[in-house]
């Protein structure tokens, strides 16, 4: 028996489904997938069509996407039977709102080399399993991309995050203006324009993202089977001009004549790390910082380019620019951090933006903050430290938008010109040098294995509790090294390790690693 829709007869064994378009939308809070679900559906009514669209929500917090899925199909004056979500291998148009997104759509089966034009932003937002990894989580864009081409039939992606906020608006309306110029649907630019007109919100900012994300899928270069034609462009980097007293311009410009006085394959590290310790503290630390450079470069060579000095110009910096209560206070109380916020989340004229901050001090913290012989004699006495500890070691939270507030961080940034008579700043200072020394003491014996010494920096990070594991962690690595100095791959072993200790927040990845250690 012939199959029948929308009133018409087609042959037995035709799909008779052939007419109805059907699209999936994958967008995490915030980027309007809802507004953009709502905009199509809008659009293939207002263009003669049939329309429907339903939604499966995610979950919170970046560990799943919530899924839109619309259905259209010309109306005949049937009433057609559509379908409540996607199946794989049949779906027409793919929009995702972030690129690991589209590479899960890829792998759930929704896109299709022969079927699917697959729209995607290639701006990335972190996952949840991203974030927790210690060390570098973040998965290859690179790779998803190179992908993307060939799995589907036509790809449309480019930085769409980027021209929704240039223009002030959210990444939906550059996601319709990417679908209008894609040519997916049948239907005239200006009805997609009718379409954000009625619906009434934040029209002139939509518009201006919409008409900005058409023109670059049009004038985009067909992005298929490779990664290039889709990779953002890297943003030029900043020049940072010092202003000041004439007197401590004087002295920075000192500073960089020494940056210009060591070998070219350090200096650009060198210069970010004079500006990272200056920043840090002051002219001076950023002296003494690079006095610790050159005293490195002496047990350098040209033989190996210089590697030693290279890496050393990174990881000293940042061992030097250690997270302490002052340096949480500053971070928390900068102009450009509120800036940052505001234009985060789009803060409008005549609303009212609050801060909370969410503080766990510990009495470690505190007698850190102390002078350096008043901290230790706290220290000394575990009955008092463990009394005050059981004092200071609660939640707080403090609104960093009042007053109060901000005058009680202020304070606590206030202290940073004392901050080398600190008990915490003698205790870095110590682990700094033993460490610094250690890598020295190495390096003639093994080249390598002192540049990997020099990296294991990386493990220390953080604040309170984070500090203290990832502190532990440091010293477990090391402990490695009376196993394997002498060996010739010694330092391919401490790197192993190293990155190890990054894989998980417990360290049982570095506890393997250490085992297998041990039995060489």
């Amino acid at each position: 028996m012939p199959d029948t829709i929308f009133g018409e007869t087609l042959g037995t064994g035709e799909d008779a489904t052939r007419t109805i378009t059907k699209i999936a939308i994958f967008a995490v809070g915030g980027q309007g997938g809802g507004v953009l679900t709502d905009w199509i559906v809008n659009l293939a009514e207002a263009n003669g069509y049939k329309a429907q669209s339903t939604s499966v929500a995610g979950v919170a917090q970046r560990t799943g996407a919530t899924i839109y899925y619309v259905e259209m199909a010309p109306d005949t004056g049937k009433a057609p039977v559509f379908s409540l979500s996607p199946s794989q291998g049949d779906v027409d148009i793919v929009i995702c709102a972030e690129l690991m997104e589209a590479g899960r759509a890829v792998i759930r089966g929704f896109v299709t080399a022969d079927k699917t034009t697959l729209i995607t932003s290639s701006h990335r937002i972190l996952a949840v399993s991203e974030k927790v990894v210690p060390g570098k989580g973040e998965q290859d864009s690179n790779a998803v991309l190179s992908r993307l081409g060939g799995a589907s039939q036509k790809l449309v992606a480019f930085d769409m995050e980027e021209i929704a906020t240039n223009n002030d608006s959210v990444i939906s309306s550059s996601l319709f203006g990417a679908l209008a110029g894609s040519g997916a649907l049948p239907f005239p630019k200006s009805t997609y324009e009718d379409t954000i007109r009625n619906g009434g919100k934040s029209i002139t900012a939509s518009l201006a993202s919409f008409n900005a994300s058409f023109e670059h899928a049009q004038s985009a270069p067909p992005a298929k089977n490779t990664a290039e034609a889709t990779t953002p462009k890297a943003k030029p980097t900043k020049t940072l001009k010092a202003r000041g007293p004439k007197r401590k311009l004087a002295a920075w410009n000192q500073l960089l004549s020494r940056i210009e006085a060591l070998p070219e394959p350090t200096r650009e590290m060198a210069r970010a790390g004079l500006r990272k310790t200056v920043e840090f503290q002051d002219l001076k630390y950023g002296e003494e910082y690079l006095n610790h450079l050159e005293i490195v470069l002496a047990s350098d060579t040209e033989k190996e380019n210089w590697e030693l000095t290279k890496t050393a110009a990174k990881h000293i910096a940042n061992a030097m620019c250690y997270d302490d209560t002052i340096r949480v206070a500053h971070i928390k109380t900068q102009k450009s951090r509120f800036q940052r916020v505001e234009n985060e989340i789009q803060l409008k004229t005549g609303n009212q933006l609050y801060l909370i901050e969410y503080l766990h001090p510990r009495m470690e913290e505190i007698s850190g903050t102390l002078p350096t012989r008043l901290g230790k004699w706290i220290e000394e006495r575990p009955n008092l430290f463990n009394w005050l500890d059981r004092r200071v070691n609660k939640g707080r939270r403090i609104k960093t938008r009042s007053v109060r507030g901000f005058l009680t961080l202020w304070l606590i940034s206030s202290l940073k010109p004392w901050r080398r008579s600190f008990l915490r700043h003698k205790i870095e200072t110590q682990h700094f040098h033993t460490w610094r020394d250690l890598a020295l003491k190495t390096v003639h014996s093994d080249y390598r294995l002192a540049i990997e010494i020099l990296k294991c920096r990386r493990l220390i990070k953080g604040y309170s509790d984070t500090h203290t594991r990832s502190h532990s962690k440091f010293d477990r690595v090391l402990s490695s090294l009376p196993l394997l100095q002498g060996r010739e791959d010694a330092a391919d072993w401490l790197r192993r390790l190293r990155e190890a200790s990054l894989l998980d927040e417990k360290g049982e990845a570095m506890e393997g690693a250490l085992k297998t250690i041990q039995t060489l």
